[in-house]
């Protein structure tokens, strides 16, 4: 494994003529409907940098959307994938068993939260997880209903896209989606009509009056939400919103599912974000950040949940594949030998600290209208000046800007006027006050 240097490099216009030809030879041949954020095409990657096929080095603040957290090519997910790759690569686990899928399981019983006995089941992308989540909670409920949330996102199957809010891109022309789905409100604090000091105890009030009023507490077997909302704009829910909907839940023998695929594995500086006000889900969704970018995704929860679905009930032909548990176990050894937590509430205090600089110095500053996420899970919020009127051009604007300067960010948002920074927690400090100062001259430049 050749070590990249960590350091920012633009020799060429970005994309380059390699990239540029590249994406010729991919307009051709790959879908129009898979798109891409930024023409580059990779050469290597690790670290907190992006090497592409010209030679310029990009600094990574997207880590594959949460996935890359310890590094496109950490030492020790090389090391134990490299391995188990030598061994064999498939045999399914539905036919005849490896030690490292029942290691990763073993591994999620004592990382998630909760100290009850708790049992997994391994599949291959977060959009999976979250879909046996759902068969799992209706079979040991006996219930149909299934309740979300807006700003939501849980994937893009024929059952997730109807768990998703936003329409556009991911759920446009695709329907019809699968019924008993039902969409409640969310304490989204910048946008609470009457302040976000009020939005965790009304918006969770709303959700269980319409839950009652337009379901039926009885009828729901399941109530999924994803801690910190990823595509929906890195909205974290108001304090004292995830615990009245989490005791209520309880009370009415609901399954409440956090959805972690983007927000677990160190990257909000907790193993997972439920922790922050210190919600033990029934059944908690993981992918992303598990594998070190293999494609791995889990449904770990209370054992006598997850026991409810009969034998041949769940499984998949490459869910929880042995090369892909090999990556999460070197995922998992990184995450606990470099204190990733500690990584990801260091670079929550640096971007901070240098995006509220921003706001209050910059000419234009106050199109920032919210800074908000935690741990490496950061956004800004970017408003039409003096309002708080959404102003997706002004994102579009800034992403381009960085982009051209050798510096990846991602938008999202229901409105796509939020900037998001998932930078690998392994990133260097002087890489990220970099990339931050490439920010901060962007602003300039819209």
């Amino acid at each position: 494994m050749t070590e990249i240097p960590q350091e920012r490099r633009v020799v060429t216009a970005i994309p380059g003529p390699k990239s540029v030809e590249l994406q010729a030879r991919r307009l051709e041949t790959v879908a129009a409907g898979v798109g891409s954020t930024l023409p580059v095409f990779t050469a290597r990657a690790g670290g907190g940098i992006i090497e592409d096929v010209d030679g310029n080095r990009l600094i990574d603040l997207g880590s594959g959307i949460a996935v890359t957290s310890v590094g496109a090519s950490a030492e020790a997910v090389v090391r134990r994938a490299s391995a188990q790759l030598a061994d064999f690569t498939h045999t399914c686990f539905m036919v005849t068993p490896y030690e490292g899928y029942v290691e990763v399981c073993e591994q999620l019983a004592e990382l998630t939260p909760g100290d009850h006995a708790k049992k997994s089941a391994l599949f291959n992308s977060g959009a999976e997880a979250v879909e046996n989540a759902v068969k799992i909670a209706r079979i040991h409920t006996k219930r149909t209903a299934v309740v979300v949330f807006d700003h939501g996102y849980h994937g893009r199957t024929n059952l997730t896209m109807a768990l998703t809010a936003k329409n556009m891109p991911y759920k446009q022309g695709f329907g019809p989606f699968a019924p008993e789905v039902y969409r409640v409100p969310v304490a989204y604090g910048y946008r609470w009509p009457t302040g976000a000091e009020n939005a965790g105890a009304e918006a969770s009030a709303q959700a269980i009056d319409q839950i009652n009023k337009q379901i039926g507490a009885e009828n729901v077997a399941a109530i999924i939400i994803e801690p910190v909302l990823g595509e929906g704009g890195f909205i974290e829910p108001a304090k004292g919103f995830l615990p009245a909907i989490a005791q209520f839940a309880k009370d009415n023998g609901i399954v409440f599912v956090a959805d972690e695929i983007q927000s677990g594995f160190c990257r909000t500086g907790q193993w997972f974000a439920c922790e922050d006000e210190g919600i033990v889900p029934d059944l908690i969704t993981t992918a992303k950040g598990i594998a070190g970018g293999l494609p791995l995704s889990a449904v770990t929860g209370r054992a006598e949940i997850m026991d409810s679905a009969h034998s041949g009930g769940l499984g998949g032909t490459y869910g929880g594949n042995p090369v892909a548990c090999a990556g999460a176990l070197g995922a998992i050894e990184t995450m606990r030998e470099l204190d990733l937590n500690g990584k990801a509430r260091r670079i929550e205090e640096v971007m901070k600290g240098r995006l509220a600089e921003m706001q209050s110095k910059l000419d234009n500053g106050d199109i920032i209208g919210d800074i908000r996420g935690r741990g490496a899970m950061i956004a800004i919020e970017l408003v039409q000046s003096g309002t708080k009127d959404p102003d997706p051009q002004a994102a579009a604007a800034l992403a381009k800007a960085c982009h051209a300067e050798g510096v990846l960010v991602l938008t999202c948002g229901t409105y796509g006027n939020v900037l998001r920074f998932l930078p690998p927690l392994v990133i260097g400090e002087d890489l990220l006050n970099e990339a931050l100062d490439v920010i901060e001259q962007a602003f300039g430049r819209i």
